[in-house]
């Protein structure tokens, strides 16, 4: 009997020490709770034997029992042990990743972070992965500013750390590939990367994939054809990313400076699936993230380390929003555009000083009608506004011009949107005041023919101030409220999208086609006064004076935004059209002040002292002209 007691214990004693032997590499704390159980099992077992040796042969069964009782509570506290320490660890090292992410690097994506979880990434053995660590570790590569290197500030820096955030990403994705027997597929959409895995395998009953697509970008790929290869042996998958974050074209170092990008970049890869060999060129729907310009040159092109190149990439077809890539390899890929930024850069320059000419002259204008505020035939509530308006519309434009010389705004959407809009809305008001000022000049001319009709009968002005910007942000407010994006193109103005352009076009054309059936209705009316009307002869000479003027303004202010319609296939016609409209103060300060005789007058009161450079015939004609003006003023 004694033999048999020696023989279990032995046997016992061997399974314990097996089992302490699995859970010692499970960690040191856990190995201690072990030799804590076993020492405390291994006392209580022999205790127990000794208890069972001294009493009858008949108990041997209890103590098998016993035994096996002790087995089982050992090894259930070891797994609860052993549990209970993997999930601790997962805390700080997500689990199958092999890697640390501190908890700063989640909250903010540092350059060392992203350069730590490089190194990392690097390291990683393991070929299947859990979608949330992927998620993890993408979200910290894509979220550091691509516009910036990883511990360097040079170019060649900077296209380096970007190859190997391109590479470790690659190498994320290809982690998520399972090999199934069937077909299956994974989306990850975070704010920085969209990304897509389909895969399929022998059994895959499909004839085609469906098309892989992002929020701005598709591919098209014959990726059964490729599962049929031999060294396939029907297995294949395909990842597709595409990176939201990516529109700052200078972190491509080009010898072509002109480039600019016209899309998202997207990646795409054939991850473990042994002969990537196309079967078919792959197809790539890009939305433009840019407005094509008709001097460039769209391309469809694939990134060699270090710069853009277009071999095997083809374009295919194109429109104002998308544009079909056609390639024969798979890499990163992108729509860019090369235009002419001499003649461009020539006209920015040309544009900016006139602009800040004109606004010179829009200042001398409303600075001048406020000398003269006490003069009826100077102070006109219509065009001042009218100056207010247009002086705001030029310093924002030329404001804006400045702010994206030197590219400030580009990275900016939302700022260059509002901008967009308040341009928007102070020319739209511009155009608003000039067809208020033909209106009252007609019912001036219509109160001729009724002498006891004075400007009582006019609108009061305070309804008008409220009309003539009412009018404009109520366009503005439904534009913006219909297509809410827009606004904020390359030049932070009106997108061509869906002809949004035409929410400032179409009220302009209106307003130019009334002020054109109002200034006939003006002439006729005026060339009627004058044959009917021999009284107030003056007063109709007057008002003949006031309508050129006015007419004058409305041709030279109004008109040339026709020329915008044309000013895509003549350079000439742009320029003419960009001296036209930067020059609206200077051509306003010119009709209104200097070819007035009574601004000329009260320049000369202003002056005092230089009136003797005037003739004394010119002189007598002023205080004439003043004298008549005063009592035209007190009537």
């Amino acid at each position: 009997m004694r033999n048999i007691l020696l023989i279990l214990l032995f046997f016992f004693t061997a399974e314990i020490t097996e089992t302490t032997s699995a859970v010692a590499t499970e960690g040191s704390s856990t190995f201690s709770e072990f030799t804590e159980t076993t020492s405390a099992t291994e006392t209580s077992t022999l205790s127990e034997i000794t208890e069972t040796t001294e009493a009858p042969s008949s108990t041997s069964s209890e103590f098998t029992e016993t035994t096996s009782a002790t087995e089982t509570s050992t090894l259930s506290e070891v797994t609860e042990t052993t549990s209970a320490m993997i999930t601790e660890t997962s805390s700080t090292t997500r689990p199958g990743l092999n890697i640390t992410v501190l908890e700063d690097c989640k909250a903010n994506a540092t350059q060392e972070c992203t350069k730590n979880l490089l190194n990392q990434i690097d390291n990683i053995t393991t070929e299947v992965l859990l979608k949330k660590d992927v998620e993890v570790a993408l979200e910290i590569l894509t979220t550091q500013e691509h516009s910036k290197p990883v511990a360097t500030t040079n170019q060649d820096g900077l296209v380096s750390s970007f190859n190997s955030i391109l590479r470790a990403t690659d190498k994320l994705m290809s982690t998520l590939v399972r090999k199934v027997e069937t077909n299956s597929s994974i989306s990850i959409s975070l704010e920085t990367i969209e990304a897509r895995v389909f895969e399929v395998g022998p059994s895959c009953s499909l004839m085609e994939i469906p098309q892989l697509d992002t929020a701005d970008a598709k591919m098209d790929i014959d990726l059964i054809g490729i599962s049929k290869n031999k060294m396939n042996q029907g297995y294949a998958a395909v990842a597709f990313m595409s990176y939201t974050n990516m529109s700052n074209s200078s972190l491509f170092s080009t010898t072509i400076s002109t480039m600019k990008l016209l899309s998202t970049v997207v990646s795409a890869t054939l991850p473990r699936t042994r002969n990537t060999r196309l079967t078919k060129p792959v197809n790539f729907t890009l939305k433009h993230t840019a407005e094509l310009e008709t001097s460039g040159t769209p391309s469809c092109v694939y990134w060699k380390e270090t710069d853009w190149v277009t071999d095997g990439c083809t374009l295919i077809e194109t429109n104002s929003t998308h544009s079909v890539c056609s390639c024969d390899h798979l890499s990163t890929f992108a729509l860019i555009m090369q235009t002419k930024p001499s003649e461009n850069a020539h006209l920015e320059v040309l544009s900016m000083v006139a602009e800040a000419l004109g606004l010179v002259f829009l200042v001398l204008a409303l600075l001048t009608f406020a000398l003269c505020r006490r003069n009826p035939r100077v102070f006109n509530m219509a065009r001042i506004n009218l100056c207010i308006s247009l002086l705001l519309a030029h310093f924002f434009f030329l404001l804006t011009q400045i702010l994206l010389r030197y590219k400030y705004l580009q990275p900016l959407k939302l700022a260059c949107a509002v901008m967009a809009g308040v341009l928007h809305f102070l020319f739209l008001s511009a155009f608003v005041w000039m067809f208020i000022e033909a209106l009252m000049l007609f019912i001036a001319v219509k109160n001729l023919s009724r002498p006891k009709s004075k400007q009582k009968e006019l609108l009061k002005w305070k309804l008008l101030t409220v009309v003539g910007y009412i009018v404009a942000l109520f366009v503005v407010g439904v534009s913006a409220g219909v297509v809410p994006q827009g606004y904020g193109s390359e030049q932070c103005w009106l997108k061509r999208d869906k002809n949004f352009i035409w929410s400032f076009l179409g009220p302009v054309s209106f307003i130019i086609a009334s002020n054109i059936i109002l200034f006939s209705l003006i002439a006729i009316s005026l060339g009627y006064s004058l044959v009917r009307l021999n009284s107030n002869v003056s007063q109709i000479k007057q008002t003949r004076t006031v309508f050129f003027k006015t007419m004058a303004q409305f041709v030279i202010l109004g008109c040339p935004w026709i020329l915008g319609f044309f000013t895509a296939d003549s350079k000439a016609l742009e320029i003419i059209f960009l001296i036209f409209i930067s020059q609206q103060g200077t051509f306003i300060f010119i009709i209104h002040c200097v070819l007035s005789k009574e601004v000329r007058q009260e320049y000369r009161k202003l002056l005092g002292g230089f009136q003797s450079n005037f003739s004394p015939t010119t002189i007598t004609e002023a205080h004439t002209t003043h004298g008549g003006s005063t009592d035209l003023h007190t009537s």
